[in-house]
């Protein structure tokens, strides 16, 4: 047997390629939707990937189940679990509870674990060549290493009401019937590591046992004592903020993501031409460049996403595909490294990248308005200034600018009913921790109309600021 990890460290989400060495034939777990890894392992291990599968409708990225199985012919095999409320809105063969997945000499049965989402499954994985038992268990978003899904994703991402407490419920449910009737030697192989939203207390390590999470999870000692209500209680509690881009997903994964197919070369466009098009406003200028040199000048209307690390977490953050339908053109060093943007951007839906420029010469290029933490107060006392805190809610909550409002960053560009009216001109000044998510914010928000002022060092900045002497003269 044959079983590989492919871990996406931009949102923190990992898929396998599982293969039976003895017959040629791989299944992929979780795919997203850059397929090109999974071929690459195939070709590399001599193998045909004959069939693709998910653990459950995903919120976070835009599932590859019908991108790969469309390249390779293999069968998509989905939940038909959950009702009739979560069910997949694409062909492909229906999983229930107990039915298998045979490839070559390996064998998947799913189980029906809801509570992160209703139609969840887990697949236990049993090598045959070896033996009769299961010795692994692919777990998606049931259990993470040292954590598990959060519960309340179809409230804060679906339009659900309160279904946060039947889910934890659920969750609590499918440890007992499921995960714990598993052997302690079971190994675990999560869809998600630290860092990821899907949770909030994710470890950093690929996979963990069975016996290890019965042992050490914060949750074990609920399930010891079944204690249902303090583990509603501890679950749901410091959940983090859900980014506003999780429904579309929710919905695109739901229906069936548009299948991309062979893409064609993205154009390189510079100079007058570029010029031409972003003055006309048939294109948006995407600078992927650090957030200290988009602070120094860059063009008006540009969204910012810091390269391409983490270039789809951001760019869900400013570029709505709903609602905006000009296409990007990024700044990027070469083709390759626009390829690997856009091969970041399609992960989140966002499929618009059509060109890119390697210069911005030709351009006019504009700092960002800034204020110091010094400053702060009697800027806010002249222009009436709302003060908006782009971390997360748990991060506001340890500590803030006084008088500051939080709305997260994956938040900001669907609640902008939240701000001063644009055309009112009240300054709005935002901050995040170091200044890296407050750059991309504060690029969309300036697109939406809003002026957007950035606090100098951000809250780090602020708070260091704060702690010095009173006659050191910075204050």
């Amino acid at each position: 047997m044959l079983l590989e990890r492919l871990y996406d460290e931009d949102l923190a989400q990992a898929s396998y390629f599982i293969g039976c060495q003895k017959t040629g034939e791989a299944v992929v777990v979780d795919p997203r939707r850059d397929i090109a890894d999974y071929l690459a392992l195939a070709d590399k291990h001599g193998m045909r990937i004959t069939a693709v599968t998910e653990t459950h409708i995903h919120a976070d990225y835009l599932s590859g189940t019908r991108e790969l199985a469309a390249a390779t012919g293999a069968t998509a095999h989905v939940s038909g679990e959950g009702g009739a409320d979560w069910q997949y809105g694409f062909a492909a063969e229906r999983l229930h509870d107990g039915d298998q997945l045979r490839v070559g000499n390996l064998v998947l049965q799913a189980r029906h674990t809801p509570g992160h989402t209703p139609e969840h499954l887990v697949f236990t994985l049993t090598d045959g060549a070896f033996t009769d038992a299961p010795g692994y268990l692919l777990s998606g978003d049931l259990v993470f290493a040292g954590d598990l899904g959060r519960p309340d994703l179809l409230d804060e991402a679906a339009g659900g009401l309160d279904t946060r407490y039947q889910g934890a419920k659920d969750l609590f449910a499918s440890l007992k019937r499921v995960f714990l009737t598993l052997p302690d030697h079971v190994q675990v192989h999560p869809a998600h590591g630290s860092g990821s939203a899907c949770g909030k207390a994710l470890g950093a390590v690929a996979s963990t046992t069975v016996g290890y999470e019965r042992l050490y999870a914060w949750w074990a000692r609920y399930l010891a004592e079944d204690d249902e209500a303090g583990f509603v209680a501890e679950l749901l509690e410091g959940q983090p903020d859900a980014h506003a881009y999780f429904a579309r997903m929710k919905r695109e994964n739901r229906q069936g993501p548009v299948v991309l197919g062979p893409l064609p070369a993205l154009e390189r466009v510079e100079g007058e031409a570029l010029r031409a098009r972003l003055d006309a406003d048939e294109a948006v200028l995407l600078d992927a460049r650090d957030a200290a040199a988009v602070r120094a000048g860059s063009p008006a209307g540009a969204l910012h996403v810091p390269g391409a690390a983490k270039a789809a977490s951001y760019v869900a953050w400013v570029y709505d595909p709903e609602t905006e339908h000009r296409p990007l053109v990024a700044l990027a060093a070469d083709a390759e490294a626009a390829e690997e943007l856009r091969a970041h951007f399609v992960r989140v839906g966002v499929d618009a990248l059509t060109g890119y420029t390697t210069t911005l010469d030709g351009l006019d290029l504009a700092p960002a308005e800034t204020v110091s933490p010094a400053a702060l107060e009697d800027f806010v006392a002249a222009t009436g200034a709302a003060v908006v805190d782009v971390r997360n809610r748990t991060e506001h909550a340890a500590g803030h600018v006084p008088g500051s409002t939080q709305l997260s960053g994956g938040r900001a560009l669907w609640h902008t009913d939240q701000l001063p009216d644009p055309a009112s001109g009240t300054p709005v000044v935002t901050y995040c921790q170091s200044g890296m998510r407050n750059a991309v914010v504060a690029s969309a928000l300036r697109r939406a109309g809003h002026r957007v002022v950035q606090l100098e060092g951000s809250y780090a900045g602020w708070s260091a600021w704060q702690q010095q002497p009173a006659d050191a003269g910075a204050r």
